[in-house]
């Protein structure tokens, strides 16, 4: 019978979508064979936290490139058979399109329609910047993948390889707000303006940011990813129905990808598409919504790493703060609970420090949001801005966190 991996060799340069792009089954097969997967190169863009695959633990020859730091590319770095390369969305693409071709590309795909043109499903981010120079070409048609619409589609002669099989897509669960990401939502939903164009990601923040717009009308959403939360927005009509809601990957539970496939609107396209500067820029009230580990009191956002471990990597966070800071009546907006582990840490701090990674530096500040209120920082004085941001705190950090600044001012 024949199988997904048939086409691996050993030294071979592999490329494998993430999310909701991996395929279950080459897992299963590599789960069940791991010699399939002697000593290939495993190049791809995965999330820690989505999906199942540890390619690095299938078999001790496996080497990988990573974007993204997780538990396995940690473990593979300290043995010397992982590499993740630090970029943001706009740098990964720069590094697929100009890294040497591929020796095998993997897609899981849609049923071939009557013209034998196969749908990417619900993840187009990465893979195309690869496929068109991968050496061979191979096809999961999985029929349990939704067809979706999109910039990128396959047909079927264009395999080198197919395997059918009906399969589990990769789902994600629905996030239930907590009352603090509530309140944070509320603040969001007070800076938005009917018509805006929306980017946000996943997670209970963009849930809770979703159902204080309810009243809302005419929003647009371009994102690199959609979940639930764009799905409370159009059964709140929130959203401009003439509109494309354009996003490289969506990822939920099996319901929200019905949703998908039913609803014409989804639009499906890689990240060079998504996270394009000169393209959001022109779109007047982009405004860019992402969440952060820490905000200092000069207003630079580490969104990657905590207490020293990096959690993920920068992500489409840079790209879309600056689009949305040339975006005609476009915000940045930063959201965080004001402390973490039960109120004794601030994430509101003096200055980052070398437990810290600066994702966004102090001259692309614009708005920071917690659960005590907003700072609207973009044109403020250092001054200012430190009150500003202290005044946002957790009100038993708020005294520390002034006189740190005097400190901190005193020296400048």
């Amino acid at each position: 019978m024949k199988k997904l991996s048939d086409a691996f060799f050993p030294g071979a340069r592999v490329f494998l979508p993430g999310q909701s792009g991996e395929s279950q089954l080459l897992l299963d097969e590599l789960g069940a064979e791991p010699e399939r997967a002697r000593d290939i190169h495993v190049i791809g863009v995965h999330f820690p936290g989505i999906g199942r695959a540890d390619y690095l633990g299938l078999h001790p020859g496996v080497r990988q490139t990573s974007f993204f730091m997780s538990p396995s590319a940690r473990s593979g770095m300290r043995e010397g058979r992982a590499e993740v390369l630090p970029l943001d969305y706009a740098g990964i693409v720069r590094y697929l399109r100009g890294m040497p071709s591929v020796d095998v590309a993997v897609a899981q795909l849609s049923a071939p329609d009557e013209r034998g043109f196969c749908s990417i499903g619900l993840c187009a981010d990465f893979l195309p910047l690869v496929w068109a120079r991968a050496r061979r070409r191979v096809g999961h048609i999985n029929p349990d993948l939704p067809r979706t619409d999109g910039s990128f589609r396959v047909h079927i002669q264009e395999l080198d390889d197919v395997v059918e099989q009906a399969c589990p897509v990769v789902t994600y669960p629905d996030s239930r707000p907590s009352d603090i990401e509530q309140r944070i939502g509320v603040h969001v939903a007070s800076l938005v303006h009917d018509g805006d164009t929306l980017q946000f990601g996943i997670g209970s923040v963009p849930m809770a940011i979703a159902n204080s717009l309810a009243n809302h009308r005419k929003l647009k959403l371009r994102s690199g990813m959609v979940s639930a939360s764009a799905r409370t927005l159009w059964e709140a009509s929130a959203l401009d129905f003439d509109a494309r809601i354009v996003t490289g990957c969506a990822l939920g539970r099996t319901d929200f990808y019905d949703f998908l496939a039913d609803n014409e609107k989804f639009w499906f396209t890689d990240a060079s598409n998504t996270h394009d500067v000169a393209a959001l820029a022109k779109i007047p009230g982009f405004i860019a919504i992402n969440s952060a580990v820490e905000v200092d009191l000069f207003g630079q956002v580490n969104s990657e790493r905590a207490d020293g471990a990096i959690q993920a990597g920068a992500g489409g966070l840079p790209v879309f703060a600056q689009a949305a800071l040339q975006s005609q009546g476009g915000r940045v907006l930063i959201c965080l609970s004001a402390s973490a582990k039960r109120g004794a840490i601030s994430r509101i701090v003096p200055a980052l420090n070398d437990k810290a990674l600066c994702t966004l530096p102090r001259y692309m500040a614009d708005v920071v949001i917690t659960e005590y209120g907003i700072a609207e920082i973009r044109n403020l004085s250092m001054d200012a801005r430190a009150q500003a941001l202290i005044r946002i705190a957790a009100p038993e950090h708020q005294a520390s966190l002034s006189s740190s600044w005097q400190a901190l001012r005193d020296k400048l």
